[in-house]
């Protein structure tokens, strides 16, 4: 049987999100897939109307559950980008839903990512979903629904639909969160929790930490950017080997891989994600969780943000070890990981200067232009072709120091706590 090994980031957004770019548009997401390396994207925000729309103009659909861009929409005028890279990008139909609602006498906030798997799918669940609230003001819908009546809803549709709780540690809007969840997938989901395929890290958490918990032993991991903007594809997802044995990727192969076919993860280093640590942000306070004797900040008196490593600690029960590798024999959900830092953070740092300035911008398409995708660098290509990589303004050597130090896990880190991003450092000789 033929298999294809698929770079996947399920969880991003649109332009009709709150708080995002104007250029999470179809062109846009698909020339930066092939920037990062990314063969398989999630659409987002399936359940907006308008957004169905767009997507539908946009896409040539063959019929096989996944879809890819027209070819009179690939070209954008956008000289900062790099060329056209790396293989043909399909999408698959996806969104993130939020439920608030009340439970238990408990106040529940959890986001769910949602996969369809054809337009005429999307379509009936935004039906069903628009009798619930409102699905029109934002890519990200806020509905008073159970989070199980959510799932029945979602299978009541089309029975091939796919549920995966999101980011399932963050402290206010998740099923495990310390703010906002339950203690387990099951009491969340109840019954319908069989049907549930997989759960996602989130930025502040990686596998190991997900894998001291029993209760998660039977779901597989991914990991996905959950992108607010095109240049934050990526910066986690997950690596699928999936059955090419038709000569096509289709809906039903991803749904199967999703089980069975995961590979490896790429991961954040969890101390990066901004809800790692417990901390009061307003304060400048920030705790590790294994060695604090308080809930309350030291500064104010208010009680501290729960970080994920804290919850983490809380319901686990197996030895938490963030850098764990994974074992040979392990687990169904236990698959390698990688930990990378984003490239335009690593030439910030190399150069000295903002990872959005205009000349990491410069070095950053001059390599992706030479070595032909993001991920091609951090992962693939040997040191020794990274050493020959010539940039204006940057050593390749330096360069390959750089990647080798991060590929190694030799970094020192700042941690992230309560809204606030962690920094990771290259331990460079």
């Amino acid at each position: 049987m033929s298999k294809k090994r698929i770079i996947a980031d399920l969880h991003i957004h649109s332009h009709f999100s709150r708080a995002t770019s104007p250029r999470l548009k179809p062109p846009y997401l698909e020339r930066w897939a092939r920037i990062k390396g990314i063969q398989l994207l999630g659409t987002g925000d399936c359940t907006h109307p308008q957004w169905l729309k767009e997507l539908r103009e946009n896409f040539d659909d063959e019929g096989t559950g996944f879809f890819t861009l027209k070819k009179k929409n690939k070209e954008i005028f956008d000289t900062a980008l790099p060329g056209p890279l790396g293989e043909e990008v399909s999408f698959v139909l996806t969104g993130e839903i939020c439920t608030i609602y009340k439970k238990g006498e408990k106040n529940r906030k959890v986001h769910h990512l949602v996969i369809l798997p054809d337009f005429k799918a999307a379509e009936a669940f935004q039906i069903k979903l628009e009798r619930v609230g409102n699905i029109r003001s934002d890519g990200r819908p806020i509905l008073g629904l159970d989070s199980r009546d959510l799932l029945a809803m979602l299978l009541d549709t089309d029975e091939r639909s796919l549920l995966i709780p999101a980011h399932i540690w963050t402290p206010w809007f998740s099923v495990l969160g310390a703010k906002s969840g339950f203690d387990s997938i099951q009491e969340c989901y109840g019954d319908l929790s069989v049907h549930i395929p997989a759960i996602e890290t989130g930025l502040s958490s990686n596998p190991p930490m997900n894998w001291a918990l029993e209760s998660l032993d039977g779901f597989s991991i991914i990991s996905n950017s959950d992108a607010h903007s095109p240049d934050k594809l990526g910066r986690e997802a997950t690596i699928f080997e999936m059955d090419l044995s038709h000569g096509y990727l289709s809906y039903g192969h991803f749904s199967k891989a999703l089980k069975k076919g995961i590979l490896a993860t790429i991961e954040f280093f969890p101390q990066e994600g901004k809800y790692h640590y417990d901390g009061h942000r307003n304060c400048r306070v920030c705790l590790d969780p294994r060695e604090k004797k308080t809930d309350i900040c030291p500064v104010c008196g208010k009680a501290l943000t729960r970080g994920v490593m804290g919850r983490v600690l809380e319901l686990a029960d197996r030895p938490v070890d963030a850098s764990a590798l994974c074992p040979k024999k392990g687990r169904l959900n236990q698959r390698p990981y990688y930990s990378l830092i984003p490239l335009k953070e690593i030439l910030g740092e190399l150069l000295n200067i903002g990872r959005d300035s205009k000349k990491v911008e410069a070095v950053y398409a001059s390599l992706i232009e030479k070595a032909g995708s993001e991920f091609s660098i951090l992962m693939e290509m040997s040191l020794e072709k990274i050493e020959k990589l010539i940039c204006p303004g940057l050593s390749g050597e330096l360069l390959a120091k750089a990647i080798d130090c991060m590929r190694r896990g030799e970094v020192s880190v700042s941690p992230g706590y309560d809204g606030q991003y962690g920094k990771v450092f290259m331990s460079l000789p």
